[in-house]
């Protein structure tokens, strides 16, 4: 599971388009499960990789079950790998019900089974909960973290970071057009430094002497800095007590997946 983040404009939608052939790059290359996506190949890689892009796909004026008979026919798919498909999001009791009448999560659970209907290897959602109630996103994870663990490669987008957070084994952040981080939660957490929160007996003149040196944030009876190294720290400290000032505690800040985001990206919003 490929949890692919960025601010609203950073490119998230444009890379996958690439992906897809939908959009053509102005230069360099894409590979896709290895192999370099070209004219030559590219049938070959798509026939592989199924998508979700933006507005769920479907005919209103047409049910679940007729929707699914059409992509059937363009891909020339069997009965067998289309019933897996709509068993496999759980649509089979919804399939005689005109689109126009499905709910979002029902849209989107059917946009799913299309491009799970090929049996791909590789799965492309953009924002697949966008717009979902709490129910229908926690159906989504499900399903897609049950994807996931059947050996499909899926790739999506979103920018829910708390749900990226749940479900994603490996995460890219994406900036202005350019990839800031790809690696594990581990590794994302790793690279920022978190803030040092020290409690102490005169938290007013701790910060105004640790402002001196760092910089310094009042947060009640904790001063809080920020970018300091474990030296750094200690020398603070030693400076506090120096100075006469009780030090009860010192601990480093939890850190979220949002907090590393917006430092990374320079607090963008998503």
């Amino acid at each position: 599971m490929y949890g692919f983040l960025g601010p609203n404009g950073s490119g998230k939608s444009t890379t996958m388009k690439m992906l897809l052939s939908l959009v053509r790059p102005t230069r360099g290359e894409i590979e896709l499960m290895g192999r370099p996506l070209q004219r030559s190949t590219r049938r070959t890689l798509l026939a592989d990789t199924g998508s979700l892009i933006e507005a769920p796909p479907g005919y209103g004026h047409l049910t679940g079950g007729e929707n699914m008979r059409l992509v059937q026919r363009l891909l020339g798919l069997s009965d067998k790998q289309v019933n897996r498909a709509v068993h496999t999001v759980r649509l089979q009791d919804q399939l005689d019900k005109k689109v126009r009448n499905y709910s979002l999560g029902m849209k989107q659970r059917l946009g799913i089974a299309m491009a799970l209907a090929r049996e791909p290897r590789l799965l492309i959602l953009d924002e697949p909960t966008n717009g979902l109630d709490p129910a229908g996103i926690e159906e989504i994870r499900g399903l897609l973290t049950q994807l996931a663990s059947r050996g499909t490669t899926v790739m999506v987008s979103s920018h829910l970071l708390g749900e990226i957070d749940k479900t994603a084994t490996m995460l890219g952040i994406l900036s202005n057009g350019k990839l800031l981080f790809q690696g594990t939660r581990d590794q994302l957490l790793a690279r920022s430094t978190p803030d040092v929160l020290i409690d102490s007996s005169n938290p007013r003149h701790a910060a105004s002497l640790a402002t001196q040196r760092h910089p310094t944030r009042l947060d009640g009876p904790t001063v809080r800095l920020s970018g300091l190294t474990q030296a750094d720290t200690a020398a603070a400290v030693a400076m506090l007590v120096h100075e006469g000032i009780g030090v009860h505690g010192v601990r480093h800040d939890t850190q979220s997946l949002e907090d590393v985001f917006m430092d990374l990206t320079g607090g963008g919003g998503l």
